[in-house]
């Protein structure tokens, strides 16, 4: 498995949005996989927000927004797939 690069902190149901906070930088267009116990999927980062704004990449330590795939929750750790 890649690099650990972050955690979920809050997920959104209804728009399907979680909060990342990452501890690597992140760029739109990569891979990554969420993991939580026997769970997980991939998917590519197709947009990422910061206070309502696109950003083409996150820097260490920023938390972002992102539309997943699937559901998420709290705690679901994020991998580079």
């Amino acid at each position: 498995m890649g690099e650990l690069i972050g955690k979920v902190t809050h997920f959104f149901p209804k728009i399907s949005v979680c909060v990342i906070k990452l501890a690597h930088p992140l760029k739109k267009g990569e891979k990554i996989k969420f993991k939580h116990g026997k769970e997980e999927f991939e998917q590519v980062v197709a947009s990422m927000q910061v206070e309502h704004k696109d950003i083409p990449e996150a820097k260490k330590g920023m938390e972002i927004g992102m539309k997943v795939d699937k559901p998420v929750k709290e705690g679901f750790e994020v991998y580079k797939a």
